[in-house]
């Protein structure tokens, strides 16, 4: 069911929502060749519960082994943390997700590790801008079918895909609420739920360079594009208020 938050579930919203944020923070500036992605997860780990005694969202949830997600490459999200380590010229995405004082944040950047060739760069580009038009389409009066319409057009003008598997969702005392936010568009969704001060959900455009069809590993997490193609991830946690969206997983 969809709730309207009130001003003080938002401002606990905003406490989680900066932890996550401080956690990619960190987690960025520790990119580089040679580093682990289980060294990825101590980082967050280190913030999450170390600094501010959170609790990890993504940890156990529905038997997940990990505190991020840190999917490579072709990888698109879900992927576990462990002993791979990052090579140069390749990108990460990194999921992470909080519980503070009851309420979730979540968010998701993709990173550069080391000097990557120009298509890579312009795919993490085009998806960060894929979630920003997205943000922007997300004002009061709008329809969730607006939003996802921003999304898929942007990724698509740059010749991309949108995964259709995978999509945004609601947020706040559970890690996943209605609405559910697809990253395309289709007529048959009709206009779907028209957006009001106090919904709270998370946008997560994933671009693929490839096609949208995805598979799932042996591992039965890890989602990975069909034609092996890379693909990118970002993601914000984002409130809709009578002002317009605020980013509730910023800094």
């Amino acid at each position: 069911m969809i709730t309207l938050k009130s001003a003080r579930e938002l401002a606990l919203m905003r406490e989680a929502g900066r932890i996550v944020a401080e956690v990619l923070s960190g987690i960025r500036q520790a990119v580089e060749p040679g580093i682990t992605t289980a060294d990825l997860e101590a980082v967050a780990d280190r913030i999450i519960v170390g600094k501010y005694g959170a609790i990890p969202s993504f940890k156990g949830y529905r038997g997940f082994p990990g505190m991020i997600c840190s999917s490579i490459n072709e990888e698109i999200v879900h992927g576990i943390p462990g002993d791979r380590v990052l090579n140069e010229g390749d990108i990460i995405s990194v999921d992470v997700g909080v519980i503070h004082k009851g309420f979730h944040g979540d968010s998701a950047i993709t990173v550069a590790v080391g000097e990557i060739d120009a298509e890579s760069q312009r795919l993490m580009d085009a998806t960060a801008e894929a979630l920003q038009v997205g943000i922007e389409a997300s004002k009061p009066g709008k329809f969730t079918t607006d939003v996802s319409k921003a999304i898929q057009e942007c990724a698509e003008s740059y010749g991309y895909s949108v995964v259709r598997e995978y999509t945004g969702h609601g947020i706040g005392r559970n890690m996943h609420e209605d609405p559910q936010i697809p990253n395309y568009f289709e007529p048959r969704f009709g206009r779907r739920i028209r957006l009001r001060p106090g919904m709270t959900f998370a946008l997560e455009p994933m671009v693929n360079v490839g096609d949208w069809r995805t598979r799932v590993l042996d591992d039965h997490w890890t989602v990975v594009t069909a034609d092996g193609k890379r693909s990118a991830h970002f993601e914000h946690t984002v409130a809709v208020t009578k002002n317009g969206p605020e980013i509730l997983t910023s800094l």
